[in-house]
């Protein structure tokens, strides 16, 4: 304390530094606030990109097995209408044994 400065003067002198200090201190926290927010948001921004990427790739597996799948559904069809053609009798006492066989499973 200087000896010119009466205790009155000490006390505002010494409030002022608090408050200054506490200005500084808020000042610095909402930087800091600030930064976490960008950070959080631009960590956001890379996770949502990430995200779309894997979606892109799944949705283009998934097209791709569907695909494989009607394409071997259509050859099945397309080769069970030329058995049955080439062997009518024979598919006809298949699809009876498939039948009884089938109504055997599902009766009460």
């Amino acid at each position: 304390m200087d000896e010119h400065q009466n205790p009155q003067e000490a006390a505002n002198s010494a409030k002022d530094h608090v408050k200054s200090a506490a200005d500084d201190f808020k000042a610095a926290a909402t930087a800091k606030a600030e930064e976490i927010r960008r950070a959080a948001e631009q960590k956001a921004e890379e996770l949502r990109q990430a995200a779309e990427s894997k979606a892109r790739e799944f949705r283009g597996v998934a097209e791709g097995a569907w695909s494989d799948a009607r394409s071997k559904a259509k050859t099945w069809q397309t080769e069970g209408e030329a058995y049955v053609r080439e062997n009518p009798t024979k598919a006809v006492f298949i699809a009876l044994g498939l039948g009884f066989l089938l109504g055997l499973m599902f009766r009460k």
